[in-house]
């Protein structure tokens, strides 16, 4: 999951190395020939380009068979070894890799072959789980299923896919074999829950091949036939264009949702709860029942605290917590409604996003209350979600150790969640909004984004890899960072969250009376977060958020910068805005940056307040 990241550095290193490079590529399957030779020809043209020479790039190709390509025919392998040996690739065929140490690989002939890079290009494997959970596996640890893509041993559990080994039908773990699973598996998984039986499958026998190597040249084969050329490159490049086209290019959202439940769906008890959604009671009887309640209780573990003298586990009509001498009461709450699909990342990111508040004024979370809306549906389905959902949201609460305390949970139509969290700081160490000072430099801790990224991905516009590298930072606490900001000396600091950045910096300018310049060629912005704000793709909140351009000194000048509607995107669980001393900023950013807060930077600078009225200006 981090080959991009990689490839990237492998990429920069072969632009700037001076003398030699050896990489080695384990895995003489189609795979591991065709990624070999694309990696051979696009770093040679890298290294031409940066005026290296092309060819000082020693590639060498292990394969634990006496040939390559072990799966095609005898002119395939043929003429992919002709193109091998003629871009002096160093075969090592019948020598099985069984030791890997950074930068060098042993074989099973005791030999020792140092690389720089080492690709890893086998055959599938499975994991050790499916079998430990008691599921009927073959010799190789895949999940053996019928004909209807069941599990010999659980026929509710479905399998496809390389994961999959089809008792019926063996075939080899090809993407091809793969794909071809996914429509049989989806018409099963709709017909169970129809309450019709599934239909059998039986998958082909063989399939076209399409390798490329890696010059715009490439070879079909089918059986015994093959045939080569430019033409069939074209012909593939189209084919896997068009396939890859169809996990960015996503319908449109459909804003018209069904409500009409399809015949024959489950059960009759089932129908018949889901049915009553309709007349479900408001007040206190929309609340969750005790026993589902009380299972999902049951299953957390709260952060043990001896100031919490009546909690979660002690069920009482409120709880009761102790105030230590010397201590003052911080008092905060946050609620929101999901925006991902997932019950427990959403638990942690609404448990982050509350106890932020707590962290800027520089407090430390002591207790937390729920609130909570699961979304009507049948009993297991309630409690299952709460579960999942409160699950992630303790694993945030007890990182911090802030004490879930009590709550309250109800039906309703969107699955949400908040929390209202007490801290505790000495009254003398409260950061405030208005603590900056002329000269202090702007340090943001986390990349801004959230808002156009998840109206994108509502719209089936977002990359998942967008997606999930802004879930990374989303449940990132700022425990650490607010501390690490203490230590270097700021005296005031927010947590980004809906206003934006410009928002929440009005706040602190306005509460400060100075003036600021931020520097908007150094906000760090979440990936993907230009692309989908340059499509127009914006939060629901972005308009109320841009009537704060009033305090911009230059906005027709910044509004030029496609990055400029950013400042004003709303985020969720974001990150710290905090003034630190000049002297101690690149320090500060430093400190940040390994406690794992990697996007860190300084945006900006206070400066004397002025009499313009606008106290912000865009620097572009």
């Amino acid at each position: 999951n981090n080959f991009l990241d990689r490839w990237e550095a492998l990429s920069a290193r072969a632009k700037s190395q001076e003398g030699p490079m050896r990489i080695a590529v384990v895995g003489a399957g189609a795979g591991g020939v065709e990624i070999l030779l694309a990696i051979q020809h696009r770093l040679g043209r890298l290294r031409a380009a940066a005026g290296k020479p092309p060819d000082n790039i020693e590639f060498h190709l292990f394969s634990n068979t006496e040939h390559i390509l072990p799966t095609h025919n005898t002119k395939v392998r043929a003429a992919f070894l002709k193109t091998l040996q003629h871009r002096n690739v160093v075969l090592h065929l019948g020598e099985p890799v069984t030791q890997v140490e950074p930068g060098i690989l042993r074989t099973d002939a005791g030999d020792a072959i140092a690389a720089q890079e080492i690709l890893w290009v086998t055959a599938a494997g499975a994991p050790d789980w499916p079998a430990k959970a008691g599921i009927d596996t073959d010799a190789g640890g895949f999940i053996k299923v019928t004909d209807t893509l069941q599990s010999t041993s659980h026929p509710d559990i479905y399998a496809a896919g390389d994961i999959a080994a089809m008792v019926n039908y063996p075939r080899p773990k090809s993407g091809v074999f793969a794909v071809r699973q996914g429509k049989p598996l989806a018409r099963n998984l709709r017909r169970a829950l129809l309450g019709k039986q599934p239909k059998a499958f039986r998958p082909q026998s063989k399939f076209l091949s399409l390798i490329s190597t890696g010059d715009k040249y490439a070879i079909a084969s089918r059986g015994g036939w093959s045939v080569k050329g430019r033409t069939i490159w074209t012909w593939k490049d189209w084919i896997d264009r068009r396939f890859m086209d169809k996990f960015n290019d996503l319908p449109d959202m459909d804003e018209k949702e069904d409500t009409q439940l399809p015949s024959g769906l489950a059960s009759a008890d089932v129908v018949k709860e889901i049915s009553a959604i309709a007349m479900r009671c408001g007040g206190c009887g929309a609340k969750v029942g005790a026993t589902v309640l009380s299972r999902a209780l049951n299953s957390l573990t709260p952060a043990p605290r001896d100031d919490v003298l009546i909690g979660l586990h002690e069920p009482d009509d409120a709880a009761v917590v102790e105030v230590p001498p010397g201590k003052v009461i911080v008092h905060t709450v946050d609620y929101f409604r999901a925006m991902v699909d997932d019950p427990y990342i959403f638990g942690k990111i609404a448990a982050n996003h509350s106890l932020g508040d707590i962290f800027a004024m520089g407090g430390d979370p002591q207790t937390a209350l729920a609130v909570a809306t699961v979304p009507f549906g049948i009993e297991s389905k309630v409690e299952d979600t709460l579960t999942q959902m409160m699950s992630g949201a303790m694993e945030i609460l007890n990182d911090t150790n802030c004490a879930l305390v009590g709550g309250h949970t109800s039906e309703g139509p969107e699955l949400s969640l908040g929390f209202a969290v007490n801290g505790l700081i000495d009254r003398h160490k409260i950061m405030r909004k208005g603590g900056l000072k002329p000269g202090d430099k702007l340090v943001v801790t986390k990349p801004i984004g959230t808002g156009t990224l998840f109206a994108a991905d509502m719209r089936h516009k977002a990359k998942g890899r967008w997606i999930a590298s802004a879930l990374d930072h989303m449940v990132m606490s700022n425990r650490l960072g607010a501390q690490c900001l203490v230590e270097y000396g700021s005296r005031s600091a927010t947590d980004i969250t809906g206003f934006g950045l410009l928002g929440h910096l009005v706040e602190m300018v306005r509460a400060s009376e100075v003036d600021v310049v931020l520097d908007l060629n150094s906000v760090p912005l979440m990936d993907g977060a230009e692309d989908t704000a340059k499509a127009g793709i914006l939060s629901s909140l972005q308009p109320q958020n841009v009537r704060l351009r009033r305090a911009v000194a230059n906005p027709e000048e910044a509004g030029k910068d496609p990055r400029y509607p950013l400042i004003y995107d709303p985020q969720t669980a974001g990150g710290l805005l905090a003034s630190v001393p000049a002297e101690n900023a690149d320090a500060c950013v430093a400190g940040l940056i390994e406690l794992g807060y990697a996007r860190t930077m300084i945006v900006g600078e206070v400066l004397e307040q002025s009499e313009r009225l606008e106290p912000i200006t865009v620097r572009v």
